[in-house]
């Protein structure tokens, strides 16, 4: 049950973009802003009341901030460490229970709403109807069923069947089966279809696009005559300007975006999730959790190639959005969702105000709740921060959860006390290597 609550003091990020300012009191009933302004004001009014009797939260030194939207996240891996493990050795119903847990994570990190394109098992629309049914506690979702990818395949190559489904992954293998799916997807209750638009094909560098487009038109024709958004991974300049062209809604990574990708974006006012934070992990701590070597410089290079067409992206009004990729090995749930925000002040050069706001603000638009998220403004949802210090000058602060005093989720406080949420080995959930190098004569007495 949503509390009334109070909460006085301290700077107000409001998540508009608008700089930071004093704040004298904002008022949250029924799970919803109610007031914000002068204390005295909201009195005077009626609208505070001994009647009302708020819990009365002091943030004192403190920024009271909009909930984070993490707008590219996995909630059904579980910091999956191959492709093999995902697709064959996880059962459904365990991923379930375990998703439930791991979204106590994410939660207590800040992230209040989130989108996830793809789930395992498709399990993305049970999961969200559970959290908003108060079965199981989480952020707000908005979901993908499974990802639509041709029978060449997305990253996992030949893991890939060449049709049916694996995993996260329904194969579609022409034109009807792209409209027969999608339509499937929505039935099942996608709020997202999700295409994987590149993939990685034996003997060729990088990912091609393994779509035509016939297929990427298909499914956002189809999808949008449901009122569906449509999202693609696009690792590769030809995908970013053919997705833009043929009406994809929201384009993922836009790795080595180019000049005519760029006109496209801006021309059919798709949107950017570039989520480097995958690829800024791996190139600044990958040798500490032992990623292969070299990996990191060719990261690095994507980071810095893509990001300044994001930037000329973002300078002609394209909407940028913050994705974490949460749910691998090295983006774990509860720990890098902000991370986003800091690449995006280093690299991209945005202010920490701007980088916010495309957590906020902007990411109210991937949840379909541009009315009611996103911002700290009268009559919005009451999902809030309150952060030790300001995010405004040191952006970084996000990502420690020592930082964040309080999580406002639904008009109630998060209980951020408990012992963080873990669970001990599941039989056959992680697959082990016998070793991580050939054993060769050579090897052996070098």
């Amino acid at each position: 049950m949503a509390e009334n609550m109070l909460i006085s003091d301290g700077t107000l990020i409001d998540g508009t973009g608008a700089s930071p300012k004093p704040n004298d009191a904002i008022f949250l009933q029924n799970g919803r802003i109610a007031g914000i302004g002068s204390r005295s004001d909201m009195e005077s009014q009626g609208l505070i009341s001994d009647d009302a009797n708020p819990v009365e939260i002091d943030a004192s030194g403190k920024t009271i901030m909009p909930g984070l939207i993490d707008s590219h996240l996995h909630c059904s891996f579980d910091d999956v460490q191959s492709n093999d493990e995902l697709f064959f050795h996880r059962d459904p119903t365990m991923v379930a229970l375990v998703t439930a847990q791991n979204l106590k994570k994410i939660l207590r990190a800040g992230v209040t709403s989130f989108v996830d394109p793809d789930t395992a098992h498709g399990i993305g629309p049970a999961i969200r109807d559970a959290v908003n049914a108060n079965v199981i506690q989480g952020p707000r979702i908005k979901t993908g069923v499974q990802a639509l990818l041709t029978a060449v395949g997305g990253t996992a190559g030949r893991l890939i069947p060449d049709e049916g489904t694996v995993g996260y992954a329904q194969v579609v293998n022409s034109t009807d089966e792209v409209t027969k799916w999608t339509r499937r997807h929505i039935k099942y209750g996608a709020d997202w279809i999700k295409i994987h638009a590149t993939g990685s094909i034996p003997g060729k560098s990088g990912e091609l696009l393994v779509w035509n487009r016939e297929e990427i038109r298909a499914a956002c024709q189809t999808a949008h005559e449901l009122g569906i958004p449509v999202m693609a991974h696009c690792r590769g300049a030809e995908s970013v300007r053919v997705c833009a062209e043929e009406g994809v809604d929201l384009i993922l990574h836009a790795s080595f975006m180019d000049e005519e990708g760029l006109t496209a974006v801006i021309e059919n006012g798709s949107s950017l999730c570039p989520t480097f934070t995958f690829l800024a992990n791996l190139a600044d701590f990958g040798a500490k959790v032992g990623a292969s070597p070299g990996m990191e410089d060719i990261f690095r290079g994507e980071i810095e190639q893509t990001a300044k067409m994001v930037r000329k992206a973002y300078d002609n009004g394209v909407r940028i959005l913050s994705g974490s990729e949460s749910g691998f090995a090295l983006t774990p749930y509860g720990h890098w969702h902000a991370r986003e925000l800091q690449v995006f002040v280093e690299v991209l050069g945005l202010t920490p105000v701007e980088a916010i706001t495309t957590a906020t603000k902007n990411g109210a638009w991937t949840m379909q709740m541009e009315d009611d998220l996103g911002t700290i403004e009268t009559g919005k949802l009451a999902d809030l921060l309150i952060i030790d210090g300001d995010p405004s000058s040191d952006i970084s602060i996000l990502n420690d959860k020592n930082r964040i005093t309080s999580v406002i989720s639904r008009g109630e406080q998060v209980a951020l006390d408990d012992p963080w949420p873990t669970h001990d080995p599941i039989p056959g959930w992680k697959v082990g290597s016998w070793a991580a190098e050939i054993l060769t004569w050579e090897k052996a007495y070098e």
